[in-house]
């Protein structure tokens, strides 16, 4: 060929594709402390599953609590709100998640590693690990660590993704980002 024109160098790699759409579905959550978004991706580098956490389906997130603190338990979100993971698990697109990597913008608690194990998730990547020294944390880890799923910490390679939603094409230039 005597085209000299090249393909794209600053496109994302897969990690960064799979945390940014789990970012992306972060960005749902109407959790007004903390929004948390997963995807779930199967061998083949497709996106099986996504999730945020929120109320259950049919439960009205207008009525029920957004507390962290409160007198009493039942007047907190924490009895209610379904964990993001949880949600990726449940609204799978495909029979199982069986080997299937997770990514999580927050690690797993030790009540979604329990689901993570179960359904048989082997990989599990994460954005950040606030509280690491939090018994669910650590629970959670000795769960997946005893039943082999390995954990990463995500390491991106940019600080940012910038997503404008006015724009109908692609910026197309080749330089490399940083």
């Amino acid at each position: 060929m005597s085209d000299s024109v090249t393909k794209r160098t600053n496109y994302l790699d897969w990690d960064e594709y799979f945390m940014a759409t789990a970012h992306l579905a972060a960005m749902r959550s109407k959790d007004p402390n903390t929004q948390v978004g997963t995807c779930i991706v199967n061998n083949e580098k497709r996106i099986v599953g996504i999730g945020y956490n929120g109320m259950p389906s049919g439960c009205s997130d207008d009525l029920l609590p957004w507390a962290k603190f409160a007198d009493s338990p039942l007047a907190t979100k924490y009895l209610y709100v379904c964990h993001a993971e949880m949600n990726a698990i449940a609204n799978k697109n495909s029979s199982d998640v069986r080997n299937c990597s997770l990514y999580t913008t927050l690690f797993p608690c030790n009540e979604c590693a329990k689901l993570i194990i179960q359904s048989g998730i082997r990989e599990v990547v994460y954005q950040s690990l606030k509280n690491e020294e939090k018994p669910s944390n650590i629970a959670s880890k000795t769960m997946l660590d005893m039943a082999g799923v390995s954990m990463r910490q995500f390491n991106p390679k940019r600080e940012k993704i910038v997503i404008n939603l006015k724009e109908t094409t692609v910026e197309t230039n080749h330089k490399s980002e940083s």
